[in-house]
């Protein structure tokens, strides 16, 4: 699973770094959540009567994740296209823009796992909310560890 999530904070931070297409960003989408749906499909654990019902939720929120992770990689994007200029205005604008992304993913997290809860049962709903944010605070951590701080490059 570490593989994985490294894998797909590389790909990120790369996809930010250089130049980018919606072709790449897609094909690196879609093996992260092959990947991960794998990893849940053995984690989850879920009722006969109640698969059809958490899956159908699953693939839901998969979709919204990757809409809000294409937003990361062009928010990831403007960063370091602006980091040699940044001014007060742009460095404020993109930090408010990040964190505004980070409760959009938050509650993205918490509105599935109350949908789930409800078609599948407390624990497997439990069960994707912990695998998602360990998915989701793993991949900020990589970021963040593979890109410059602010005026550490000069």
């Amino acid at each position: 699973m570490k593989k994985l999530i490294l894998f797909a904070a590389i790909c990120f931070s790369l996809t930010a770094f250089g130049q980018s297409n919606k072709e790449d960003i897609d094909f690196i989408q879609s093996i992260f959540g092959k990947e991960k749906k794998m990893i849940a499909a053995d984690f989850i654990q879920l009722e006969d009567g109640k698969r059809d019902a958490f899956w159908k939720l699953y693939d839901e929120y998969e979709t919204k994740r990757k809409e809000l992770g294409q937003r990361r990689i062009a928010l990831l994007e403007r960063y370091a296209k602006e980091y040699n200029n940044l001014d007060d205005a742009t460095t404020t604008k993109l930090v408010k823009d990040i964190a505004a992304l980070g409760t959009q993913n938050d509650k993205l997290i918490t509105t599935y796992h109350a949908k789930m809860a409800k078609a599948a049962g407390a624990k497997p709903a439990a069960q994707f909310y912990q695998l998602e944010a360990y998915f989701l605070s793993a991949i900020r951590t990589a970021i963040f560890e593979s890109i410059p701080f602010i005026g550490e490059l000069r």
